[in-house]
């Protein structure tokens, strides 16, 4: 037997006390050479500073006037909330199965440590996983494997991932000692991927089960920390059964650590996965044009803010900001509504009106008749992306091009109908065209004039589908809705007053008169007759006769009226043509209900108000939005507008007589005042309408102009667009919370009173007709 020689045993005994005090130095060394990147070998550390407020890029949240979340902004999908707010089933689950130690260590578990460097001699970096949770967090939070903190040594294979742990265990101590275990095991939870885009707990529950963190139970809590292994292997959308096993894996762990009983467990590991699966993105949610039109707004604001405040270096991805905003989630949510209850009606008999036949038509001036416009949708598929790339590619051979534009493909499609108004399909990108190019398309706004602030926005059809903006991004043709412009002209610069009456009968503008063109111009009522009756102003309005506007822009000239219109708050180009008086110039539904606004506001114009304020990540307020208002006309005379735009609901043969007929809109005492509005060719349909403290205002039409319905009955804005705001109005008045839109009659500015000679309008009584023959003499007209 091999014997030690005397005194053999305490040299041994010395060796190894020296070779451990001396690697304990060289460990010491190496620990303060990483720290403090001796001669740049090891790379960076995070400052103090970066410790005490770590770095995450954080979503920005939209939220609504009532608190509702209406949307997001960011790169990662990423809420932060506080422990209070998750539900102890993911703590639970969490610390059984990554760190089950967590409260015992300080940041670095030698358990743990073991683990890793058993991976390291073995080949095997992956096992790395045994790092404790503070760890974790230093390495999301600082990015210790990032180009930012690499040294010289950063290159070579199993020393950058020594030197990354290192950094981690540096950081671990410095985070345990700044924070307590709660905030780590918070950091943690608020900053881990669960893949599909989604970081963090909060919006994990949202994505997988629709749910708030805080009622997450216990197998759902169980398969999110089973993800965080690897959320593109367990992702249990594709993945079911590998998710299902990991997620009993987790359950074995929480039994394990005493976090459940068996019986608890094999309960639970019987039961199926149920998601509530929904990816939340910038097309998901209310409000989505909202929010991207005022995207643009913010991120404007944003880089002035950054200018005035050195360092600030504020992003609306990644900086956490909150938007405040005057959108209310109910009248949002009933203007949705409302919108895709008419357009799908319209639809309908869009679809009907052009069965067999291709809607995209011009008007022959010979026959009279539509004809198809030749070769529409090949020079509509020359501006697509699609012909773009193919023309990349095959460059000159266009059969090549439009062979591939011809070849069926699977893809998604909007449609009216479904959970998320979609279908999966197979067309060509051609036939797609011709699909999107028959669906009529809307933009409605609703706005509380008194302080300008916008309650509802709707853009469009499907965000998702067709990203355009039809209330302030498009302009399109008002039609009879910019004929309150040209009668507030004539009033205010005296050439009529409400006590008017004008002849329907032809008028007749000469060549080049008042901007015209080398042409005279009479104008046509829509029926295309002329009644040669006197009508008063409010009865010429409410029955939107084309030949009293003709006469009025030729007493005003179209110059006045464009001053008037932007006074109020048109700021698009109008022409200077008589053509004005017809609603010819383009403009959006933005610009036409900020300027109604001012007639039901006692004629102060308000600017719209989209936003009130912004705060920054900690709630600490960056900015705060005031109206912006000014009086542009009197309030008698505003009253007087609205007088006469009550023609067109109170009047015989008004055009929206409809909305006290059918709708019932104007029971109890309620007063609208409205105007409708038709393009040529029944391109543009219009709807505005007023109530005292809400105006709302709509567009609906086909994108290109050559797309609409052939006739009046169809076509004109009463019918295209008046169901929408009617079904919108019985929403919100139905709505018992929204009271401060309830019905009631339009305040008169105190002493108004206008005498008419035998009848009157004054601040107590409400319109009174002239009588025709003595009170005695009544019954020789009955």
């Amino acid at each position: 037997m091999f014997e030690l020689a005397p005194g053999a045993f305490r040299k041994i005994i010395r060796n190894l006390w020296r070779f451990s005090l001396l690697g304990l130095v060289l460990l010491v060394v190496y620990i303060l050479a990483v720290q403090f990147n001796f001669l740049w070998l090891f790379g960076g550390m995070p400052s103090l500073k970066a410790l005490e407020n770590p770095k995450s890029e954080l979503a920005s949240e939209v939220y609504t006037a009532d608190n509702q979340l209406l949307g997001k902004y960011y790169l990662e999908n990423r809420t932060p909330i506080e422990i209070t707010q998750v539900s102890p089933n993911v703590v639970s689950a969490l610390l059984a199965t990554e760190d089950a130690r967590f409260v015992k260590h300080s940041g670095i578990d030698p358990r743990s440590f073991f683990r890793v460097i058993k991976g390291l001699l073995t080949g095997d970096s992956g096992s790395g996983g045994g790092s404790t949770l503070t760890q974790q967090v230093a390495k999301n939070l600082f990015d210790t494997r990032g180009e930012e903190l690499k040294g010289t040594l950063g290159d070579i294979p199993i020393i950058k991932t020594v030197i990354a742990k290192t950094k981690e265990w540096i950081l671990s101590i410095r985070l345990e000692r700044n924070y307590t275990k709660q905030e780590i095991m918070m950091m943690y939870l608020n900053t881990v991927s669960f893949g599909n885009n989604t970081f963090g707990i909060k919006t994990a529950a949202k994505t997988y089960f629709n749910k708030e963190p805080w009622s997450l139970n216990i197998e759902e809590a169980a398969l999110l920390v089973g993800m965080l292994q690897n959320p593109s292997r367990y992702d249990p959308r594709i993945f079911e059964d590998r998710a299902l096993q990991r997620r009993n894996v987790v359950l074995s762990q929480m039994n394990k650590y005493g976090f459940l009983s068996a019986e608890q467990f094999y309960t639970y590991k019987l039961k199926p996965l149920k998601l509530d699966f929904s990816i939340e993105n910038q097309n998901t949610g209310m409000g989505a044009y909202f929010r991207s039109v005022i995207k643009d707004d913010i991120k404007r604001w944003l880089q002035q803010y950054n200018e005035e405040n050195p360092g600030a270096e504020l992003d609306l991805y990644t900086s956490g900001l909150k938007i405040y905003t005057t959108i209310d989630s109910r009248m949002q949510t009933y203007a949705e509504e409302a919108v895709m209850q008419n357009m799908r009606d319209q639809q309908r008999k869009f679809y009907e009106h052009w069965r067999g036949r291709n809607p995209w038509v011009r008007k022959d001036d010979r026959t009279n008749k539509y004809v198809e416009i030749s070769g529409f949708i090949e020079t509509v598929a020359r501006r697509t992306g699609r012909y773009k790339q193919l023309k990349a590619a095959y460059g000159d051979d266009e059969q090549a091009i439009w062979r591939e534009m011809r070849k069926p493909v699977k893809m998604k499609v909007f449609v009216y109908g479904g959970r998320r108004n979609e279908k999966d399909t197979t067309m060509s990108p051609l036939d797609s065209i011709k699909y999107y190019k028959r669906l009529l398309n809307t933009g409605f706004m609703s706005m509380d004039p008194r302080y300008g602030y916008v309650k509802a926005w709707v853009g469009g059809i499907s965000f998702k589908y067709m990203k355009f903006d039809h209330v302030r991004q498009s302009r399109r043709q008002p039609g009879s809705t910019f004929k309150p412009f040209v009668y507030l002209t004539a009033l205010d610069q005296s050439f009529v007053t409400p006590c008017t009456h004008i002849t329907d009968q032809p008028t007749t503008f000469a060549p080049y008169e008042d901007g015209g063109g080398p042409r005279s111009w009479t104008p046509k009522n829509s029926t295309g007759r002329y009644s040669y009756r006197s009508l008063s102003l409010r009865e010429a309005l409410g029955q939107s006769i084309n030949t009293v506007s003709a006469q009025l822009i030729k007493k005003t000239r179209a110059k006045e009226v464009i001053k008037y219109a932007h006074d109020l708050g048109i700021t698009s180009k109008l022409y200077e043509n008589p053509t004005l008086c017809l609603g010819t110039s383009d403009v959006s539904v933005f610009e036409m209900v900020g300027a109604y606004c001012t007639f039901a506001n006692g004629g102060i114009r308000v600017k719209p108000m989209m936003i009130t304020h912004i705060t920054d990540k900690n709630g600490n307020v960056l900015k705060r939005f005031h109206p912006e208002a000014n009086q542009v006309i009197s309030a008698n005379r505003a009253y007087e507008m609205l007088h006469l735009m009550r023609g067109a609901v109170e009047e015989p043969n008004g055009t929206a007589q409809r909305l006290r007929s059918q709708y019932k809109l104007t029971e109890g005492g309620n007063e609208i005042a409205a105007k409708t509005g038709t393009t040529s060719n029944y391109s543009d349909a219009w709807f505005m309408g007023m109530t005292q403290h809400l105006v709302s205002g709509l567009w609906v039409g086909g994108d290109d102009r050559s797309i609409h319905f052939r006739t009046i009955e169809l076509g004109q804005g009463g019918r295209m667009a008046m169901p929408a705001w009617a079904i919108y109005m019985q929403k919100v008045y139905a709505d018992p919370t929204l009271t401060q839109y309830r019905p009631e009659p339009f305040r008169k500015p105190n002493n108004f009173k206008i005498d008419c000679g035998g009848f009157y309008i004054d601040s107590s009584q409400r319109y009174v007709p002239p009588k025709v023959v003595p009170e005695e003499d009544e019954e020789i007209l009955q």
